[in-house]
Formats: structure tokens, C-alpha cells, sequence
């Protein structure tokens, strides 16, 4: 079997905790689309991928769903196809649609194990945080992978012990409006590197890591 040599770590009971859980993705970016992969490959076997966006060419320098080929298309509908050639038996749910207020209800249900929150949008990733602590659910937030270029390192903590973090300092402050006291979230240890362009930059290992570490959190939720 394909799953053996995580069975020598996790064991079946592990292996059959992970093929029964459920997991959504919101957000199938540089650090979601690591992240559903990792998932699959652990052997998860429902997964809930949510993305309006299309791949468009900037992507590629870091997405796992963008190459040449793939431009154009739903990065749900290119992660789920991956998904399925790693594992045929996966059930995968897309949803090509922006989450909002609209419908969160019908996308994200208590019958979730984790959520993981690869949100770029700071107002959505709000209600999506919100919208889980108020229905129990439990959710993990990726916060900044952008601007920089060293050896990554990450760390999950509560995001109100978090630092030199724009990101999370913003979510701080907008959590603390909404009365959220703690959030798990996956935050880089170095400082961004300060540029004089407006956008953000990333290279490809940075948000592939902080994916990766998204996922091994919560496998080892999971089995546990």
C-alpha cells in the first residue's frame, strides 16, 4: 500500500483516523495548494478546496496548481485533479467561489475536523476566523510568507504572542474588535525583507514551507 511507510509512524489506527477526517482549504495558493497536497499524500480522504481565483502567469514562480499549462484554469479544479492522481479514493468538494458572508454557512459546516485559513483577503479571513469560533470548528491561519529570501523557519503559536509579523499584527487588532481570543496560526520567526515595491515578493520554498508546516500541525492533531 501506498500509505505503508506512514503507517510505520502513525500506525492503522493513525492511518484510520486520517482517512476519515475532513478538511477544508480556504485559499489555493502558494501556501494552500502545498498544503492539500501534503494532506493527500498523508492520506486524508475528504477534502473541501474553496478558491474563486484562477491561475494567472505571475503564479508560477510559486503555486504548485501553476505551470504553462495550467494558466487560465480554477486552482481548485488543478488541485483536485492532483489530489485524485495521488489518490483516486479522495473525496474532493470544490467550491470556485469567493468565501463570504454570502455563503460561509453552506461552505464551512461543523463537520470539519480542522479548517485551515490560507486566506490572502484580511476582511474574509476575518469572517472565516469568526465564523469557526462562533460554530466551534476548529481552524489554523497562515499568517506572512511574503518578502522573504533565508532559511525558513516557522512556528505555530497563538497569534497574540506573535511578532514582527504586519499580518498578524493587523489580525491582532481586528480579532481583538471581534471579541476572538485565541487563533492557531503558523507564523514565520525572520523579519520580511523591506522593499521599495508595492507588492509583495515570495520565492518558491517560503510559502511551500509554511504549507508544510500547516499540514504536520494538523496530522498530528488529527492522530492524536
Amino acid at each position: 500500500m501506498w500509505t505503508d511507510r506512514t503507517e510505520i509512524l502513525v500506525g492503522k489506527e493513525g492511518i484510520n483516523k486520517l482517512k476519515k477526517s475532513q478538511v477544508a482549504v480556504v485559499g489555493i495558493g502558494g501556501v494552500g495548494g502545498y498544503v492539500c497536497l501534503m494532506l493527500a499524500r498523508c492520506g486524508i480522504e475528504n477534502l473541501t478546496l474553496v478558491d474563486f481565483d484562477k491561475v494567472d502567469e505571475t503564479n508560477i514562480n510559486r503555486q504548485v496548481v501553476a505551470n504553462t499549462k495550467t494558466v487560465g484554469q480554477f486552482k481548485t479544479q488543478i488541485m483536485k485533479q492532483q489530489i485524485l492522481e495521488i489518490n483516486p479514493k479522495c473525496k474532493v468538494t470544490t467550491y470556485d467561489e469567493r468565501l463570504c458572508s454570502e455563503n460561509i454557512e453552506q461552505i464551512i459546516t461543523k463537520n470539519f475536523d480542522y479548517v485551515v485559513d490560507a486566506i490572502d483577503d484580511i476582511s474574509n479571513k476575518v469572517n472565516l476566523i469568526k465564523h469557526c469560533k462562533e460554530k466551534n470548528i476548529n481552524i489554523v491561519s497562515a499568517m506572512g510568507a511574503g518578502n522573504r529570501i533565508d532559511v525558513p523557519s516557522f512556528k505555530i503559536m497563538d497569534i497574540y504572542k506573535t511578532c514582527n509579523d504586519g499580518l498578524a499584527k493587523i489580525m491582532r487588532k481586528k480579532l481583538r474588535e471581534n471579541n476572538i481570543i485565541s487563533l492557531d496560526v503558523v507564523i514565520s520567526e525572520h523579519l520580511p525583507i523591506k522593499t521599495e515595491n508595492k507588492e509583495i515578493g515570495s520565492i518558491a520554498y517560503y510559502p511551500a514551507m509554511c504549507g508544510c508546516v500547516l499540514s504536520a500541525f494538523i496530522v498530528t492533531k488529527i492522530i492524536k
